[in-house]
């Protein structure tokens, strides 16, 4: 097997994890009013569908892709929990208490999901 199909996933948890990162920046600025995304609110909803995209990508490519690791299941049951928080934060209205606190409730499966998938692209 050549390198690159080794592991596919680890770029899937970069991707995902700079997705949220991102959505969450946008989300914060907005809310302390840095930013007026009335121009542009679509940005945030497709970086959520982002975000939902690649995690979803992530775990299926960590748990079933060519060439996926032990490593690489372990990341992706570690991401798999993100899917929670990311599916009630649709329901959620944006301008509430709530909505960021369930939004930042997926940051630490989302971290555990790319520190392990790193780990996976080091032992090779």
């Amino acid at each position: 097997m050549s390198r690159r199909s080794e592991s596919t996933a680890a770029p899937l948890f970069a991707v995902a994890a700079v997705s949220y990162a991102t959505n969450c920046a946008l989300g914060a600025a907005v809310a302390a009013r840095l930013v007026d995304s009335s121009g542009f609110r679509w940005l945030h909803h497709a970086l959520y569908i982002a975000t939902c995209v690649s995690v979803a990508a992530a775990v299926c490519t960590g748990l079933v892709g060519k060439g996926a690791r032990e490593a690489g299941r372990r990341a992706a049951l570690a991401l798999m929990p993100a899917a929670v928080p990311l599916t009630a934060i649709a329901f959620v209205r944006a301008r509430t208490r709530r909505h960021p606190l369930i939004a930042l409730s997926a940051a630490p499966f989302i971290a555990a999901g790319l520190v392990g998938s790193r780990q996976d692209s080091h032992r090779k």
